[in-house]
C-alpha cells in the first residue's frame, strides 16, 4: 500500500508540475489524486479510523480555504473599485534605476498583506505604462517576481504557505515579522542591487505623456473618494485579522469572516445611496465574489487532502525521520526545501513538512536525546521561520516556482530560459543572502 500510494502521488506531482506543457489543468489533477489516495488507504489500510482521519483533515484544510475564499474576495473587491489607484498613482520617476528599487520595495510590501500573484498582475500592468523597451521590462518584471515572493514570506497573511503555518501554530504573527523581515529585505535588495547593471542611467521611455499618471482609470460610477474608502476598509480588514486572533484566540478565519461581512456591508450601504447607477456598474460583494479563482482553491483542497493522506498512512514520519538521519540540519532541511519549490508548488511541500514535524512544546525537546536539534521545532522555532523564508523566496528560482512568477511569464511572454540566464542568478544570490542573514540572527540571538 505505501509504494502504491507514493507512485500515484509522485505522478499526480509530475502531472501537476507539468501543467503548462501537458495542457491539463492542475486542480483536476490534485482532485483526482486526493480522491485516489484516499481511495486506496481505506481499501488497502483496513483501518476502521479512515473516516475519522479524513474527517480531521478535511476540517483543517476547510479552516483554510475558508480564510482564502474571504481574503481573494476583499482583494478583488479593491481591485475591482480601483483601490490600488492610490498607490501607483504616485509614481512618478523617470530613472530607470530608482525606478527599479522604487518598483521593487513597492512590490514587497504590498505582498506582505496581499497575495503575490494580485501584487504581481498590478505591478506589471503598471509597468507597462512605464517602461517601453520590452527587454528592459523583463528585467522589472524578473525583479518584481522576486520582491513579491520575498514581501509574502515574512507576513502571516503575505502567502499561502505562511497563511498555513500561522492557522495551525507552527508561527505567530509578531515573532514571524520580526524574525524575517530582514532577511526577506535582504533576499530583494541584493537582486535588485545587481540587476541595476543590466539598466542603463537613461529615463524611461513611458508609454504615456510626460506628467500622466501611471494608475489605470477607476470603473464608471466610481469616484476617488469611493475607491480609497474601499481601500482603507480592505487593508483594514486585512490588517484586523491577525490582531484578532491575538485578542481573542480564535481561528484566523473567524476574523477574515468579519473582515469580509464588514467591507460586504460597507459596500451595500454606498452602493444603496447611488441607485441611479445601472446595475453593470455596481460592483458588490455578491458579484465580485462570481470572481473568485476557484480552480486554485479547488487545488489547495485536493492538494492538502492528498498530503493529509500521506500523512495518515505514517509516510510522512518515515521521511522526516530519513531527513533527520541523514541531514539533521534544519537550514539543510529548509533550504532543500526552498530549492524543490522552485520546481514543484510550496503548498504541498509546507503541508509536508508540516506532517512529518509536528509542533513540539518545550519541554518535550528539553527531554529529547537532542535537545538543540528538536529546539528548532518548537512554536515560532528557527525551522519553521527557516521554512516560512524558504518555501516562499525559493519559488523565485525559476519562473514557473510561484504563482507570481507564472502570471509575469503569461502577462510578459518571458522567456523560460531567459528567465534562467539573467534572473535565476540574482534570485539565488539573494536567496542566500537571506538565509545568512537569519543565522546571523539566531547566532546573536536576535
Amino acid at each position: 500500500m505505501i509504494t502504491t500510494l507514493i507512485i500515484v502521488f509522485c505522478a499526480g506531482y509530475l502531472l501537476i508540475a507539468l501543467e503548462h506543457k501537458i495542457g491539463i489543468n492542475k486542480s483536476a489533477v490534485a482532485l483526482l489524486m486526493c480522491g485516489a489516495l484516499w481511495a486506496i488507504f481505506g481499501l488497502a489500510g483496513h483501518d476502521p479510523q479512515t473516516g475519522t482521519q479524513l474527517s480531521g483533515q478535511l476540517s483543517s484544510t476547510c479552516e483554510i480555504l475558508v480564510y482564502l475564499i474571504g481574503a481573494m474576495t476583499i482583494v478583488d473587491l479593491i481591485d475591482t473599485h480601483g483601490g490600488f489607484n492610490v498607490i501607483t498613482s504616485r509614481i512618478r520617476t523617470r530613472d530607470k534605476r530608482k525606478l527599479l528599487w522604487l518598483l521593487t520595495l513597492i512590490t514587497f510590501f504590498m505582498s506582505a498583506v496581499l497575495d503575490n500573484m494580485t501584487t504581481a498582475i498590478i505591478m506589471i500592468m503598471l509597468l507597462r505604462r512605464i517602461v517601453g523597451d520590452r527587454r528592459e521590462r523583463w528585467i522589472f518584471a524578473g525583479l518584481i517576481v522576486v520582491a513579491a515572493n520575498s514581501g509574502g514570506a515574512w507576513s502571516p497573511i503575505g502567502d499561502v504557505t505562511t497563511i498555513m503555518l500561522w492557522m495551525r501554530g507552527n508561527v505567530t504573527a509578531g515573532p514571524l515579522m520580526y524574525g524575517l523581515l530582514l532577511p526577506a529585505l535582504v533576499s530583494v535588495a541584493v537582486p535588485t542591487a545587481l540587476a541595476a547593471r543590466y539598466i542603463n542611467r537613461n529615463e524611461t521611455t513611458a508609454e504615456k505623456p510626460d506628467g500622466a499618471s501611471t494608475a489605470a482609470p477607476l470603473p464608471q460610477g466610481v469616484d476617488t473618494r469611493m475607491s480609497r474608502t474601499i481601500l482603507a476598509t480592505g487593508v483594514g480588514g486585512l490588517l484586523f485579522v491577525p490582531l484578532f486572533k491575538e485578542l481573542t484566540g480564535l481561528p484566523p478565519y473567524m476574523g477574515m469572516i468579519i473582515a469580509l461581512g464588514a467591507n460586504w456591508l460597507l459596500t451595500e450601504i454606498l452602493y444603496d445611496r447611488k441607485r441611479d447607477m445601472e446595475e453593470s456598474i455596481q460592483n458588490r460583494v455578491s458579484k465580485v465574489v462570481k470572481h473568485i479563482d476557484m480552480p486554485t482553491i479547488l487545488f489547495f483542497l485536493g492538494i492538502l487532502l492528498a498530503v493529509g493522506a500521506l500523512q495518515s498512512a505514517g509516510i510522512l514520519t518515515d521521511m522526516a525521520g530519513w531527513f533527520d538521519r541523514h541531514l539533521h540540519e534544519p537550514y539543510a532541511i529548509a533550504g532543500l526545501i526552498g530549492i524543490l519549490s522552485s520546481v514543484v508548488d510550496n503548498v504541498p511541500l509546507v503541508a509536508a513538512c508540516m506532517g512529518m514535524y509536528p509542533v513540539t512544546d518545550a519541554a518535550t525537546a528539553a527531554a529529547s536525546a537532542d535537545p538543540a536539534f528538536m529546539q528548532a521545532f518548537v512554536a515560532d522555532g528557527l525551522f519553521w521561520h527557516l521554512l516560512s523564508y524558504c518555501a516562499g523566496v525559493g519559488g523565485s528560482l525559476l519562473i514557473i516556482g510561484s504563482a507570481a512568477g507564472v502570471v509575469a511569464m503569461g502577462l510578459e511572454k518571458i522567456d523560460f530560459g531567459w528567465y534562467l540566464r539573467k534572473i535565476t542568478p540574482l534570485a539565488l544570490a539573494g536567496y542566500l543572502a537571506g538565509m545568512l542573514a537569519v543565522w546571523l540572527q539566531h547566532l546573536i540571538g536576535w
